[in-house]
């Protein structure tokens, strides 16, 4: 009996780390017969886990989604995990989402084992976090709209409200959600447009029914986090620069967000900084407030903006210039 409540947990593992699994690899991977794999399927069922199955050699077994939730699998550092990233959601980020935070994860608590529960106690009495509240806010329902038809290969339909307050029509192959920062953001194919195109996901207004299933395309980049970043950061932007900065990556990266620049090292101690503005002015700013000495690699009329600001600011630490036939203002009232 405890063989056969060990192999169901295994399978429930199974069916929740993947999206659908074949009968003779769930066989394989469990050493038993696929007979036996079909028993331990209907025991799930029994228990509440809706596992769907398709027959024929291209068939095979899902876990979908049920009328009520049953007990989820997660072993201990999956439960702490999830604990902190609830506690993260209940300060704030996706618009709604703090009050269904706070009921899950008091309802997840009351089931976790003293141990965990003793851990997470720990993490949220003596953890303050320091969440900017000026950030974009994103509907939950939009993000799980969007998520699913990235699974799902689906074309979507919205509207789309850029920067200057413009609000466009557009018809999408999604492809990924990438999270920077509090922005959500979304890669998808604009069909219009015949181009990859990334879309904040707050600026967006579904407006179904969508579109057909269609085949994924090839990715515009294989590391999308970065794609993103050089898009909001870069690409956007109408004066563009390439600085070295004497630091390591790890340490620019404390201080740098991915949407204010793409970092890429050069060694221990150095790192290249790709960015944008929309104003060479804006650019030396943002560069002089990252607190790293830095090297212009490109363009060479940086070097000029910043020279301008030097100067500017030298004027200002300089002594106040006695007017022109009046008196110092030091000695006046001696």
């Amino acid at each position: 009996m405890l063989e056969t409540s060990a192999r169901l947990l295994r399978l429930l593992s199974l069916l929740q780390a993947h999206r659908e699994w074949s009968g003779a690899d769930l066989a394989a991977r469990l050493d038993v017969t696929p007979r036996t794999v079909r028993r331990d399927v209907d025991r799930l069922r029994e228990l509440g886990y809706p596992v769907h199955s398709a027959p024929g050699t291209a068939g095979g077994y899902r876990l979908g989604a049920g009328a009520e939730l049953p007990p989820l699998l997660l072993d201990d550092e999956e439960a702490v995990a999830v604990a902190v990233g609830l506690r993260t959601a209940a300060a704030g980020g996706v618009e709604g989402i703090e009050e269904t935070s706070v009921r899950a994860l008091a309802k997840l608590e009351q089931v976790l084992p003293h141990r965990l529960r003793r851990r997470v106690g720990a993490l949220n009495a003596f953890t303050v976090p320091m969440l900017g509240g000026g950030g974009p806010r994103v509907d939950p329902n939009v993000l799980t709209e969007l998520a699913h038809a990235c699974r799902d290969s689906q074309r979507l339909r919205f509207a789309y409200e850029a920067h200057d307050g413009t609000v466009t029509r557009r018809t999408v192959e999604p492809h990924r959600l990438v999270c920077a920062r509090r922005r959500w953001y979304l890669v998808a194919w604009d069909t219009d447009r015949a181009d990859w195109r990334t879309y904040r996901a707050d600026r967006i207004t579904l407006t179904p029914p969508h579109g057909p299933r269609v085949p994924p395309r090839t990715p515009p980049a294989e590391d999308l986090a970065g794609y993103v970043s050089q898009g909001v950061s870069t690409r956007v932007y109408t004066e563009r620069a390439t600085v070295l900065l004497h630091a390591s990556a790890e340490q620019a990266a404390a201080r740098i967000s991915p949407s204010a620049g793409v970092l890429e090292a050069v060694d221990a101690h150095r790192c290249l900084l790709r960015t944008g503005a929309h104003s060479l002015e804006a650019m030396v700013v943002h560069l002089v407030l990252t607190g790293f000495d830095f090297e212009v690699r490109e363009p060479p009329e940086l070097l000029a903006g910043i020279r301008e600001i030097r100067d500017r600011l030298s004027r200002a630490l300089a002594p106040a210039a006695v007017p022109p036939g009046g008196a110092d203002p030091e000695s006046a009232g001696r």
